[in-house]
């Protein structure tokens, strides 16, 4: 038996287990296609997996998306780095990992889920996700290093 959610949706499939993760396809996204972890380090995506709760979506043997929580499974959690790669968007892999993250049996009763996003309002609002309200920004704070990845090279 493992310890590993997972979930099947026709011929796709997520799974928590990082075994399975294709960590040279994640790092070329994240490094060449997303807007915000333009030229990240390998070594770096790599760290942060090892020490994420990760959500890998497949198509048979090949990774196709992914999502990641910085949590301690209790009270916090922060989505960072989700994806469907071109080829397989526009068949609901994003609502559907979206669905299989918050369902997540250790993720249940958290007091703060956060995350920041450009462009994907829409939707994480389907599932209960709202910007902060006036209050809560000025309870926020941030070290923020712009670029930080491409001043590296």
């Amino acid at each position: 038996m493992n310890n590993f959610y997972e979930a099947t949706n026709g011929e796709y499939y997520i799974s928590t287990n990082n075994a399975l993760l294709d960590i040279s396809c994640i790092h070329r996204y994240l490094s060449e296609e997303s807007y915000w972890a333009k030229g990240i380090p390998f070594e770096t995506v790599k760290k942060a997996v090892d020490n994420s709760l990760c959500f890998g979506i497949y198509h048979g043997e090949e990774q196709v998306g992914f999502g990641r929580l910085v949590t301690d499974k209790a009270t916090f959690a922060y989505l960072a780095d989700v994806f469907v790669l071109p080829e397989h968007r526009g068949k609901r892999l994003s609502k559907w990992l979206m669905t299989v993250i918050h369902a997540h049996p250790e993720l249940q009763g958290l007091r703060r889920w956060v995350l920041g996003t450009k462009d994907a309002h829409g939707l994480y609002k389907q599932f209960g996700w709202a910007p902060l309200t006036e209050d809560q920004v000025s309870r926020f704070m941030q070290i923020q290093v712009a670029d930080i990845y491409l001043k590296k090279q």
